[in-house]
């Protein structure tokens, strides 16, 4: 994992066969999120969900990585985005909220009022909402 750059190398892009809903639909995870514990030590719990996120996602929604997502009284933390639609932050994930996560982005990338309905949704991302953050182009002056 590139651990110097925004969004790290390696991720799984989905491609044309998987289906236009799922074009657009992005999980990032915070890769520098540490344990309970707040041990330093590496693999860093945000790099294991990472992996378990790209695992689970099997090249069928795109995952990526960020250094931090500013979320560190919550944990492990990821965000949910699709273009032109609301984003989403998460967080007390545990190292294995990858299928979760996962779950979420196909609930997302289906949804047609552009927010990843509640119906469904793992407990975890039900529970762990930190925020939802509008579109740039609903906000008004």
């Amino acid at each position: 994992m590139d651990q110097n750059s925004s969004f790290s190398a390696g991720t799984a892009d989905i491609s044309p066969a998987d289906g236009d809903a799922l074009v657009g639909v992005t999980v990032i995870v915070c890769a520098s999120c540490r344990d309970e514990t707040g041990s330093d030590a590496h693999p860093r719990a945000g790099e294991l969900l990472a992996e378990d996120t790209r695992r689970a996602a099997a090249g069928d929604i795109r995952v990526r990585t960020v250094e931090c997502l500013g979320n560190c009284k919550r944990r492990l933390s990821a965000a949910i985005l699709r273009d032109g639609c609301w984003s989403y932050v998460f967080g007390d994930l545990t190292a294995t909220s990858g299928a979760d996560l996962v779950t979420g982005a196909k609930l997302f990338a289906t949804s047609t009022d552009g927010l990843i309905p509640w119906r469904g949704r793992p407990d975890s991302l039900k529970r762990g909402l930190v925020a939802r953050i509008p579109p740039l182009d609903m906000l008004k002056d």
